[in-house]
């Protein structure tokens, strides 16, 4: 069969190349579409899923992002027309509109409430033919299909991934050396528009708090502030994970690195208006009390919280974080393979 996998973020890189990988061991033609990210490129070419179409550059106005995705419609529905692709795989909406006009499956990844979404939940949603969703959601459509998971599980349970030590080296790191981890996100998709992250002097007064106790390494979606440049993460983004695997604390405004270094056993803590609101981030935070999250008029009580955790002795702490770890794990499945399963009773065995 030919396949198609549309990347419209680079977290959508993480999320499906596993997926990839197995359905090409299985002799299927793989196809790739992706934005105009240099980072979802980047990961792309580490994870061999090339050669690929670039569908162009995204905009941040809700008229631009409408136009966009017009635009790169009728660019995939003539990619998939030509390329004979019988099934498609996507996070975003572009993939299940082309279906409608094609012969072409389609299968939507989606761990955001219908409620956050609205746009994707009328305009994506009941033209796809498979929602993958986390069980923690209740959606509307017909077309959910649930599994006892996460998206970060997908690529981050233990059956996907095994941290490499050799990233300390890489980022100048001693073996045993105390070190945290901060994301900033730019807050610029369609379900962030009025939603807020931590300021930027709620940003220094964490850097200074976390200082004194380890290294302070900050990613960053956008450029970040030139204050914080010392900061710079040291490796490239293909090793992100295995450097936050062995780190000791993660602070931020990201909703996805947030889950990622809950999964991977690392106290995590947010802070933005998405505080409480959203199922996955919940369930691991209240379920497993693995993360915590915050909104900004609640800095006081997030700066608190990281002062009580630095004051505990770190592999203490390492191994209270991975005992919790255990117990979700245990209770969770792999998704990639979930997927994999779903995905061949749903297409006439793929």
């Amino acid at each position: 069969m030919n396949l198609l996998f549309d990347i419209g973020h680079p977290g959508h890189v993480h999320l499906l190349h596993g997926l990839a990988e197995e359905l090409g061991r299985r002799g299927h033609t793989l196809h790739y579409s992706v934005r105009d990210i240099p980072v979802a490129k980047r990961l792309m070419e580490h994870y061999g899923m090339t050669p690929w179409v670039d569908l162009g550059g995204k905009r941040d106005s809700l008229v631009g992002k409408a136009r966009t995705v017009l635009s790169q419609d009728f660019q995939l529905l003539r990619y998939v027309r030509q390329n004979n692709i019988d099934m498609g795989f996507s996070s975003g909406l572009v993939l299940s509109h082309v279906s409608r006009f094609t012969g072409m499956k389609s299968v939507m990844f989606d761990d955001d409430d219908d409620a956050a979404e609205p746009l994707v939940t009328k305009f994506g949603h009941p033209f796809t033919d498979v929602v993958f969703t986390p069980d923690c959601i209740r959606r509307k459509t017909k077309h959910a299909v649930y599994y006892a998971g996460t998206h970060e599980l997908a690529y981050l349970h233990p059956n996907r991934f095994t941290p490499d030590p050799i990233v300390l080296q890489h980022a100048g790191i001693q073996e045993g050396e105390s070190f945290f981890i901060m994301r900033f996100v730019a807050l610029k998709g369609h379900h962030d528009v009025g939603q807020q992250g931590l300021s930027l002097e709620q940003k220094k007064a964490l850097v200074e708090l976390l200082k004194p106790h380890g290294r302070v390494i900050i990613t960053s979606e956008r450029a970040v502030e030139p204050e914080f440049e010392p900061y710079r993460l040291p490796v490239p983004p293909e090793e992100i994970h295995s450097l936050m695997a062995y780190s000791s604390l993660f602070l931020g405004d990201s909703q996805t690195m947030t889950s990622e270094a809950a999964v991977l056993g690392v106290p995590a803590l947010k802070c933005n208006t998405f505080a409480g609101r959203l199922s996955v981030p919940n369930m691991l935070e209240r379920r497993f009390n693995l993360c915590y999250a915050y909104l900004p008029a609640q800095f006081g009580e997030m700066y608190r919280h990281v002062e009580q955790l630095l004051a505990r002795d770190p592999a203490e702490l390492k191994n209270e974080w991975q005992a919790k770890r255990q117990q979700m794990l245990g209770e969770m499945t792999d998704p990639t393979e979930f997927y994999l399963r779903s995905a061949c009773t749903k297409s006439d065995r793929i």
